[in-house]
């Protein structure tokens, strides 16, 4: 498995698009989602997508953005849209993205990056700090996570 910018590999966009829309958006909200998703594909800015690749087949997909949560824009950078495909799950690639992006932003000198979920202790067991909930437009409570980098 390799993991690689979105700007290298733009055939995936499309795919990710559709992957970070049907998990995270509403039913009208895909070109939101396409819009994110073009805007993370320049070398060297934020905000920037991440896949992880197995051979040619795309197995899931990471985000590292100057803000995913509007109530909380004071917090950043942040891991967002964590996807990994539902028939690859289990194999531990959603540890190796959170991994890729925490380096990424280490390297670029961040001291923290921060998260949101609605799951509860999924993020604990990599290392994240659960530090209070948050609320994602309109008024759900989401949880808030903290990794010292």
């Amino acid at each position: 498995m390799k993991i690689l910018p979105l700007h290298a590999v733009p055939q995936y966009a499309e795919q990710v698009t559709d992957w970070i829309w049907q998990a995270f958006g509403t039913p009208d909200s895909r070109d939101f989602f396409a819009s994110i998703v073009a805007t993370s594909q320049r070398e060297g800015q934020l905000p920037l997508t991440f896949v992880a690749v197995e051979g040619e087949k795309l197995v899931g997909t990471v985000g590292l953005w100057r803000c995913d949560l509007i109530s909380r824009q004071d917090l950043y950078p942040w891991l967002a849209a964590l996807y990994i495909s539902e028939n690859q799950r289990g194999r531990g690639f959603g540890a190796k993205l959170q991994e890729h992006v925490i380096d990424y932003a280490r390297r670029l000198g961040y001291p923290q990056l921060y998260l949101y979920s609605a799951c509860k202790d999924y993020y604990e067991r990599f290392g994240w700090e659960y530090i209070g909930d948050g609320l994602d437009y309109p008024d759900k409570v989401v949880h808030l996570y903290r990794f010292a980098l």
